[in-house]
């Protein structure tokens, strides 16, 4: 990080542009009964189809919901079109709702977790086929985990005047979106602290597994100075993903990486096979399925059409936006995270896009900046911790109070843009979290067991209902209402359409869709 901020100078001349910030959310979130049980029932009907619905989907398991905005210039909007389709999903629900919190509630055994189901076509079977995987190479209750994700894209402008250059527009955004992820990966320990809300696990969601977790209570596991066990390698023993290095660099080293990746046998996934009986059981036996099975804090991302592979429209167009992976639910929001969270996202990602942002060395690898974060969940509130920056160390605290100093003068650009000062509130309250421990989610959670006596089940059970019943209570527009059944009634139909389309085998169709990965 620059001791000066020379290029938030260069940002003010067009101030204008900030306004034009695009951001979305997806927030994940499972299905659970009154007891705070997995729901063991289909995607409700009355919700569309998982498969053709864009606002309303499942990611891995049948009961875990994805709820998806569209993009917004304001966090205004984005919360209010999130918090809205909460109350529409909260009214279809019956005798459900939606558990508040990253770590998974009580589960059943691991063969009665119920893997999404996208209907007959061959695209909602390529979905549904890759979940299976999935579960063969992680364990079903590895998938359940669920988070927020924080979609930005930044107005082409920007990167001329952070002084991005490129033989192209597409390239210049490539490169400047690449130059953001660095800087994400150097620094987003500090999102870990200040957001991390997940210090503890419910003890039958590890199972027989071995852990490294201390007893909460009988039902309690955790880690006394942990921010994020969902983003810890808890219960993960998967060789073939902690091998697999990407780079950051530029955008040419990247996909030529998760080609590699998609394309390498590996030897344990040979041993399964792709079908079992009959029955497909994982789309190939390569290190990754495909792209998304990589687990990652960002990814760069490109709008894809029906049927083509994430890496080739990233080759093929370059990058768009990028995708912030590493955010727990927030217990206590309705819908998962708050304005103030969003604000500071904003002007993190704004400082990570516009300061210098030097290559990783050693052919990309940025294993300080993985080792400081890995520490960071696991012990990011543990008294006096030093994490490594450059050949020396420094404290959690020193570095988080330079980092907000350089954060600043990007709110406050922010605030300008928008004409109010509430991403420097944001910052403020953050800042407060970095200097007293006390104040961070994760301790917040761990305060609320041990005040109300509680085990960490019972307490996120309660917590949950109250937010549903504060959803129910709240309006829904009728007009909203009406397009909300519209548009669920109408991905029925356009899942049907999609089945009856279809003229081929899905052994051919899977052969084409791995044809269509376009090489380096």
């Amino acid at each position: 990080m620059s001791s000066s901020p020379p290029r938030s100078g260069r940002l003010r001349q067009d101030l204008h542009l900030l306004a034009s910030i695009k951001r979305g959310i997806e927030k994940e979130g499972l299905r659970v009964d009154a007891a705070g049980r997995l729901a063991l029932t289909p995607h409700p009907q009355s919700l569309g189809s998982a498969l053709t619905n864009s606002r309303i989907t499942t990611d891995y398991s049948e009961a875990l919901l994805e709820l998806i905005t569209g993009t917004h210039s304001s966090v205004e909007s984005l919360l209010q079109e999130l918090e809205e389709t909460h109350r529409f999903v909260a009214r279809q629900l019956k005798d459900e709702l939606i558990w508040n919190q990253s770590m998974p509630p009580e589960l059943p055994a691991e063969e009665d977790i119920p893997i999404g189901w996208y209907g007959t076509s061959n695209s909602g079977m390529l979905k549904h086929v890759y979940r299976r995987g999935l579960a063969y190479r992680y364990g079903k209750a590895m998938q359940c985990i669920a988070g927020v994700h924080y979609n930005v894209s930044f107005p082409d402008r920007l990167w001329d005047l952070v002084g991005i250059e490129g033989i192209s527009l597409e390239h210049q955004r490539s490169k400047g979106y690449l130059a953001l992820i660095r800087n994400f990966t150097r620094y987003s320990w500090l999102l870990m602290y200040l957001f991390g809300a997940s210090p503890a696990v419910s003890r039958s969601f590890l199972a027989d597994r071995p852990h490294s977790l201390q007893e909460f209570d009988a039902h309690t596991l955790y880690l006394p100075w942990a921010t994020s066990l969902r983003m810890s390698d808890l219960g993960y023993q998967n060789k073939a993903q902690s091998d697999l290095q990407l780079c950051y660099n530029d955008l040419e080293t990247f996909l030529q990486r998760m080609y590699t990746a998609v394309t390498t046998p590996w030897e344990a996934y040979e041993r399964l096979g792709t079908k079992r009986n009959g029955e497909w059981i994982q789309l190939n036996t390569n290190v990754l399925q495909i792209e998304n099975e990589y687990y990652s804090s960002i990814r760069p991302k490109r709008t894809t059409l029906r049927g083509e592979r994430p890496a080739t429209a990233l080759a093929e167009r370059g990058v768009e936006y990028i995708e912030v992976r590493c955010l727990d639910i927030d217990p206590w929001s309705p819908v998962g995270i708050r304005a103030e969270t969003c604000r500071f996202l904003d002007a993190f990602l704004l400082f990570c896009a516009a300061e210098e942002s030097p290559f990783f060395p050693g052919n990309g690898h940025c294993s300080v900046s993985q080792d400081n974060f890995a520490t960071v969940v696991r012990e990011g509130r543990k008294p006096g911790l030093a994490l490594k920056r450059g050949d020396t160390t420094i404290s959690l605290r020193d570095w988080g109070e330079e980092l907000i100093a350089g954060i600043r003068p990007y709110a406050e650009m922010l605030d300008e843009a928008y004409g109010h000062k509430r991403h420097v509130m944001a910052l403020e309250h953050q800042l407060q979290k970095v200097h007293n421990t006390e104040l961070t989610p994760s301790a917040r959670v761990l305060h609320t067991l041990r005040e109300g006596n509680t085990d960490l089940h019972a307490c996120m059970l309660q917590i949950s209902k109250t937010h549903h019943e504060t959803l129910l209570s709240g309006p829904l527009d009728p007009e909203l209402l009406e397009r909300y059944i519209q548009e669920a009634a109408a991905s029925i139909e356009e899942q049907r359409a999609l089945e009856a389309a279809d003229t081929e085998s899905f052994d051919e169709y899977v052969a084409r869709f791995h044809a269509a990965l376009r090489a380096p």
